[in-house]
Formats: C-alpha cells, sequence, structure tokens
C-alpha cells in the first residue's frame, strides 16, 4: 500500500508540478513588461512560449529574440532551467538553498525519479547533479562567449552566451539570434562543436554523468586502466552510451548520402562542411531543436528517418525526451533473442529482465498512441500536408523542437493540441515508468495461462 502511494505521489508530483510551472511562466510572459514593445502578448502564445520552454521542446510562436524583453528572455531561461533539472532535483535545489531539511517522503520522491535501489546519498546525488549542471552551463557559456561577444557586444555577447548554454545543455533549442535557429551558424565549425557537446552532454542523462565521471576518477588515479573504463561501466551506461553514439553517426551517414546532392541543404556545400551539418542535423533532431538547416528542405525520405529519431530521443534521467534509448535497447535486443531462438536478453554479458521488457513496450505504446491522436487532431485543423504535420507532433511529442515552418502557422486549436503534445511527451514516458515501477505486489492472484496465436 506505502508502495502504491509513493509511485503515486511521484508521478502527482511531476506532473502538478510541470502544470504550475507553465501557468506561472505564462502569467509572467503576459505581462507588459516581458516584451521588447511593452505589450501584452495574447494568452495563447504565452502559454505556448511557457509550455514549450518548461518542457524544453523548443517549438515558438513568435521570434524569442526579437519578440521578449529581457525579463521575457530571463523568464524563459528559468523555465528551460527547470524543465531541464526535472521538478524533482529543482525542488530538491530550493529546500537546499532555503536550508530546508530534505524528509525521508522528499527523499523517496528522489528514489524513484532516479530509479535508485537505496535511500542513502540521495541528496549528495542532487548536489553532484546541480553542480555538475552549473559547471557544464558555465563552460558552454565561456565557450560561446569566443563568438557572440564580437559578434552582439559585450553586454548582449555574455547574455547570449549564457542563454544558449543552458538551452543547448537542457535540449530546449530556444535561440535569440533571430527567427531561423542557427542558420546563420551552419558554416560556424566552433559553435556547432560547441552547441553539439552541450546537446549530448545534456541527453544522455544524469546517471550516465555520475558513472562516467566514477569510473574517470578511478581510471586517473590508475586505480584501473584506460582501456577497461567502459567495460567497468554499469549495463545502463553502456547500452545509454552505445545507442547514442550509433544514433549520432548512423544519422549523419544517412543525412550526408540522402543529402549529398539536393542543394536546399547541403548539396552545394564542401565535403567538410557536409560533414558538419550532417553530424550537427543528426545530433540536434534527438531532442535538441536547433537547425542549421530549414528542415522543410529535407527529402522526404531524410524526415523520415528524423521522426524515428525524434522519436527515440535521448537517455532517460536526463534533459532529453523521446522514448529514450534505452528503451529502444530493450525492445530491439528482445526481438532479436527471439529470432535467435533465446530465452532471455541479453547483451554485454548480462541478462535484461523481463519487467523492463514490459516497461519498454509500455512507453512505446502510450507515445504512440498520443503521437497518432495528436497528428490526426491536428490535421483535421491546419491545412497542412502530413508530412509537414506529423513531423511537428513528432517534434513536440519528442521534445525536440524542429518544425517544417509549421509551428508559425498554427492556429487556436493547433496551438493548444501542440501544447498537450509537448506537456505529455515531456511528463508521459516518465510518469509512465513511475507508474509501472516494478515491485512484489501482495495478494495477487495468478490466473490460468491462456494460448493466443501472435504474428
Amino acid at each position: 500500500m506505502f508502495q502504491k502511494k509513493r509511485r503515486f505521489s511521484t508521478t502527482r508530483m511531476i506532473a502538478t508540478g510541470f502544470l504550475a510551472g507553465i501557468m506561472l511562466g505564462a502569467l509572467l510572459l503576459s505581462l507588459p513588461i516581458a516584451t521588447k514593445a511593452g505589450i501584452v502578448t495574447p494568452l495563447e502564445d504565452s502559454f505556448f512560449t511557457a509550455t514549450t520552454s518548461i518542457c524544453v521542446t523548443g517549438l515558438t510562436t513568435v521570434t524569442t529574440g526579437e519578440h521578449w524583453s529581457f525579463f521575457g528572455q530571463l523568464v524563459i531561461l528559468l523555465l528551460i532551467q527547470f524543465g531541464g533539472l526535472g521538478v524533482v532535483t529543482f525542488t530538491t535545489t530550493i529546500f537546499l538553498l532555503l536550508g530546508k531539511r530534505v524528509k525521508l517522503s522528499d527523499r523517496l520522491v528522489i528514489q524513484n525519479a532516479y530509479n535508485i535501489d537505496t535511500l542513502s546519498g540521495l541528496v549528495k546525488l542532487t548536489k553532484k547533479i546541480i553542480k555538475f549542471t552549473l559547471i557544464v552551463e558555465g563552460i558552454g557559456a565561456f565557450c560561446y562567449l569566443f563568438q557572440f561577444v564580437p559578434e552582439f557586444g559585450v553586454v548582449d555577447g555574455v547574455w547570449y552566451s549564457i542563454f544558449h548554454a543552458v538551452s543547448a545543455f537542457c535540449n530546449a533549442g530556444i535561440d535569440l539570434v533571430g527567427g531561423n535557429s542557427f542558420i546563420p551558424y551552419r558554416d560556424n565549425l566552433w559553435i556547432n562543436l560547441v552547441t553539439m557537446g552541450l546537446i549530448v552532454l545534456g541527453g544522455i542523462g544524469f546517471p550516465v554523468w555520475w558513472d562516467v565521471f566514477h569510473i574517470s576518477k578511478q581510471a586517473v588515479k590508475k586505480d584501473i586502466k584506460v582501456r577497461s573504463m567502459f567495460r567497468r561501466l554499469t549495463l545502463h551506461s553502456k547500452i545509454a552510451i552505445t545507442v547514442t553514439v550509433v544514433m549520432i553517426v548512423l544519422g549523419a551517414v544517412l543525412t550526408f548520402i540522402l543529402e549529398f546532392n539536393n542543394p536546399a541543404t547541403i548539396g552545394e556545400l564542401s565535403i567538410g562542411k557536409k560533414m558538419l551539418s550532417s553530424l550537427f542535423q543528426s545530433v540536434t533532431t534527438r531532442t535538441a531543436g536547433f537547425a542549421t538547416i530549414p528542415q522543410q528542405n529535407f527529402k522526404d525520405a531524410t524526415s523520415i528517418v528524423y521522426l524515428v529519431w525524434m522519436f527515440i530521443g535521448g537517455s532517460p534521467s536526463g534533459t532529453a525526451g523521446g522514448i529514450k534509448t534505452v528503451t529502444v535497447a530493450v525492445i530491439l535486443l528482445s526481438t532479436i533473442s527471439i529470432v535467435r531462438g533465446k530465452k532471455d536478453i541479453e547483451i554485454f554479458q548480462r541478462r535484461i529482465s523481463d519487467q523492463y521488457l514490459k516497461k519498454g513496450l509500455a512507453v512505446v505504446m502510450v507515445s504512440f498512441l498520443v503521437l497518432m491522436v495528436t497528428t490526426i487532431s491536428l490535421s483535421a485543423i491546419q491545412n497542412s500536408s502530413f508530412l509537414d504535420t506529423l513531423y511537428e507532433t513528432t517534434s513536440a511529442i519528442g521534445t525536440v523542437g524542429l518544425t517544417r515552418n509549421m509551428t508559425g502557422s498554427l492556429m487556436t486549436a493547433g496551438k493548444i493540441i501542440v501544447m498537450i503534445t509537448m506537456y505529455l511527451g515531456r511528463i508521459g514516458p516518465i510518469t509512465m515508468a513511475l507508474a509501472i515501477n516494478a515491485g512484489k505486489h501482495q495478494g495477487e492472484k495468478s490466473l490460468p495461462e491462456g494460448k493466443i496465436l501472435v504474428g
């Protein structure tokens, strides 16, 4: 009974926490002080901006850098940071800043949120997550200074650097440089590398950070050999890193091949710039939302690849969205084991319990159902092509933020549908995973097994 209540409390905290953040953000963005023109922003656009910010999506109905004042941009930045860290981590941070003691009930929430077996060291872990986040964002902001200060001046350059570092690390994809995302920096190697680095670090997940950091310390102390570092990582980290690398490389290769002769994308670029643009697109498509190439210019075949990448997203317990890399890995490994006639799901000399397969399938099916419902609903309202609509909803549910130039033309009903999709995309898989968190349910009856035909 206690376990059931605990899971419900955690799920409710995440769902209501994001909803409360959206409402507060929308209220602040509705104030005249939030816009450069000193006008009241329509409520639908205020809510849309607050939703896309806290859900770290990046779809926008107004140009962020041109419409919002410094106050408005600051509100957006705080919403992005809140959404990137998550309700649990952000709330714990507030407790720590106020000097309040983190109670047992709060520790149980943290335990559930990060799927940790023990209650010991949870507050310490949260502190490390916050510290690492601020350090990485700080380094990212410092790196951006070399581009933005000469381009925009000291004051704006520093602010732009901070904003984009947080936006990139939290995989939000919201920018201040204009209405064309990072397209002006398509050939800028420095901006591309810094942004990709922040995106990958944010999307790989907090548990992987901690694991890599711990193993790296051992390697520095020479307690273990460098070549054995990967082998000593946890199974979760091995899978998350492997799938991330495979998706980035495969996505870049497919983009390079499919778009090689497309003059509207990378066709007229040099080989080196083609490789850079392809790599950036592969990284950002998984969940970030920054764009160096207009998405509507890609071939249909390439866009279909991106649909899959956006739906998968990043890794668990990070700033990314999607159904997650580890989820896809478990389902693919299960399929391979069935084809090979094996009983167990195996990888890296370890066996994966069937309970994780059940969780993964549930997350995929719920996300797919939401995607289909929202796509059909948006198609019935908007006068856009099916591919553009599917791209929009997949981007929303995967909290990616890439669009085939459709977001700006959304009607009020369309904006509401996309807002709901972004919200469900940010909390849906998380709350689903928590709601079906594995545990021994006492007193359950085991019914007789039935036989059916499959396939």
